[in-house]
């Protein structure tokens, strides 16, 4: 199994000569997140992820160093000050040596300075706000799950053309309003040009108004006119607005990749171009090969998006701790993290040392409708490397 470690953790090696700890007491982890609420599916993903990525990174031994690995569950129940006090429950008096959580971004945010408080590291996985390692980041804090700033940039790969007018429909929440900030200014030099914002609650149901005040503000724009949805959870609003004819008007939607369960609404939208984080069959490699193998055989369906943010994570884990032998030491963690490299199911990735969070691959998708498939299959039309992505560092 190949793991590539950065800079700093290299350093850590040097300097520690990869000592086995002598310390046999179990690391233990807390998983913090969402497991009931509207993200629930988001959250059972991500903590299969986690679990399944702990055994593969471990070699099924659920052991660094010499030290047993225990995992324990904390519930947030998409409540941020539910999601303060379980982490720092946590922290303080389960004595947890990291934790990994946050589905919802709103919680997520909520969380980050507890980790300072305690001085504790937290691996955020996988809400997806640029806020976390941005303006409320803390040195604490690491991102496995890509940032809005990642899928804007994706997607102004996918939909950045020269006289595109594009409207957004997004949540009215942090996920929502840093996406349409991150993707307006992805767009700029694309000849693309972001025209209307529309933001809705997260619980909207009936979307006639929202859309019609797109509709108006795209009426009358020359040139190809795109809606881009972002939407977390259920009740997507794609079909919705499709059910309004926005063909008449010569509009198209757009969306970046989902779950496949929302994927099944997009088979009715061949040809739709966007950008996703993760569909199992888009990467190439034997990390991969193992999850989808293993999840098919377990669960008996693929491994869906944040199943490999939660896997990554776990990789990010076993990486730091084989390369302090075994010390979970805060600040021996923090300078190993720093710079790391290692190996996931979507490739690479790094932690950026400014804000550490991690830089990935991103996938440019279009959707596809295949017989004997139940979803739309976001196929992929080219890999947009890591370095191919000038990310902001906005903390």
């Amino acid at each position: 199994m190949s793991r590539t470690l950065g800079m700093a953790a290299s350093a850590i090696l040097a300097v520690t000569g990869a000592v086995t700890a002598q310390d046999t007491d179990p690391i233990t982890i807390a998983h913090v997140y969402g497991k009931t609420g509207a993200l629930e599916a988001y959250a059972t993903q991500s903590h299969n992820g986690l679990m399944l990525g702990l055994e593969y990174y471990t070699d099924g031994t659920m052991e660094v160093a010499g030290r047993p690995i225990e995992v324990i569950e904390k519930d947030t129940q998409l409540q941020p000050d539910i999601g303060r006090a379980m982490l720092a429950e946590a922290y303080g008096d389960d004595e947890v040596d990291l934790a990994v959580g946050g589905v919802s971004s709103g919680v997520a945010l909520a969380m980050l300075p507890v980790a300072e408080e305690y001085g504790k590291v937290f691996i955020v996985e996988p809400a997806v706000a640029d806020s976390i390692t941005g303006e409320n980041w803390n040195r604490y804090i690491f991102r496995t799950g890509r940032n809005s700033s990642q899928d804007a940039i994706a997607n102004a790969v996918a939909l950045g053309q020269e006289g595109v007018k594009i409207a957004t429909l997004a949540q009215d929440y942090a996920f929502g309003r840093d996406g349409v900030a991150a993707f307006r200014e992805a767009l700029e030099g694309t000849g693309a040009e972001l025209v209307f914002e529309e933001y809705a609650p997260q619980d909207t149901t009936d979307f006639t108004a929202h859309a019609q005040r797109i509709f108006d503000a795209l009426d009358g724009e020359d040139g190809r006119k795109v809606i881009f949805v972002i939407w977390a959870g259920g009740g997507n609003p794609l079909g919705k607005i499709q059910d309004m004819d926005p063909g008449r008007l010569g509009i198209e939607l757009a969306t970046g990749g989902n779950i496949l369960p929302a994927l099944v609404a997009y088979r009715d939208f061949p040809g739709m171009e966007g950008a996703t984080y993760y569909y199992y069959e888009n990467p190439e490699n034997p990390i991969n090969d193992w999850l989808v193998e293993q999840h098919e055989a377990r669960f008996g369906s693929p491994p869906d998006f944040f199943t490999a943010g939660g896997f990554a994570a776990a990789g990010a884990i076993v990486a730091a701790l084989e390369a302090t032998g075994g010390d979970t030491d805060t600040e021996t963690l923090i300078s190993t993290m720093e710079g790391m490299s290692w190996d996931t199911p979507k490739g690479e990735m790094t932690f950026r040392p400014e804000d550490h969070q991690a830089m990935q691959d991103m996938y440019h998708f279009k959707i596809e409708v295949q017989e004997g498939v139940e979803w739309g299959v976001p196929a992929l039309v080219e890999v947009i490397e890591a370095e191919e992505m000038d990310v902001p560092i906005r903390n």
